[in-house]
């Protein structure tokens, strides 16, 4: 099984010829290497509703002929996009046939900016997931600030990868997000969700380094690189 970062929080999971991608985000982001039209997928999940975690979700979908996983709320907007959609809320799980996807909280905020309007759809309540596949659970955790919940989702599942925010400001920080690495006891924990804009710029690799210090591994993936599990 193969995941790849496409950069800012957008990662594609393969096992076999399956394939799942979450918060598809390549036409906005410049460090990106990949076109939405090259993804390949057959389901896409959002873990909330800004922009730069939805933008590419629909013409993906479109491509793929792939439904677009996501709260209610925002399940809702995609589907009046024309696309097909399916929604869960947090806590619940989802069956995709080729892996399993638990919905988890995350503390951030939701919602879409119609600029010409001037006004802002809600976008459902923010979350993360914990993706299960071959018998492997890779936790993606949204955006999100630190909850001390994530001590008990990391004693519930054996995580074997984590996604976590390190990019601060928008997110978790880096001293955060080291607590949050702890709490989840991944095997690998991977940083995502920095360096795409200015104000959120952040040394990946010395976040790996303190990590690795602390006795957790950590790995740094740029834009279109792969990792195996």
């Amino acid at each position: 099984m193969e995941i790849i970062y496409h950069g800012h929080s957008s990662i594609q999971i393969i096992a076999g010829d399956k394939s799942l991608v979450i918060d598809p985000f390549l036409r906005g982001n410049e460090l990106a290497v990949t076109k939405p039209e090259e993804i390949k997928t057959d389901v896409i999940l959002l873990t909330h509703a800004h922009a730069d975690h939805i933008m590419d979700a629909d013409l993906i979908a479109k491509i793929n002929d792939a439904p677009v996983v996501a709260n209610p709320e925002l399940a809702a907007y995609m589907s009046w996009k024309g696309v097909k959609t399916k929604g869960m809320n947090i806590g619940g799980t989802i069956d995709l046939g080729f892996a399993q996807a638990k919905m988890i909280q995350a503390f951030h905020s939701s919602g879409i900016v119609l600029e010409e309007e001037q006004r802002i759809l809600y976008g459902g309540m923010p979350a993360g997931y914990i993706v299960k596949i071959n018998g492997v659970n890779i936790l993606h955790a949204g955006d999100t600030a630190l909850f001390s919940d994530m001590k008990m989702i990391g004693e519930r599942h054996a995580i074997d990868v984590a996604f976590i925010p390190i990019g601060d400001h928008y997110t978790m920080g880096v001293e955060d997000a080291l607590q949050a690495a702890e709490w989840f006891k991944a095997k690998v924990v991977v940083p995502v969700h920095y360096n795409t804009f200015p104000v959120i710029r952040q040394e990946a690799e010395s976040f790996v380094e303190r990590l690795q210090a602390s006795g957790q591994q950590g790995l740094v993936l740029k834009p279109g690189e792969k990792m195996s599990v």
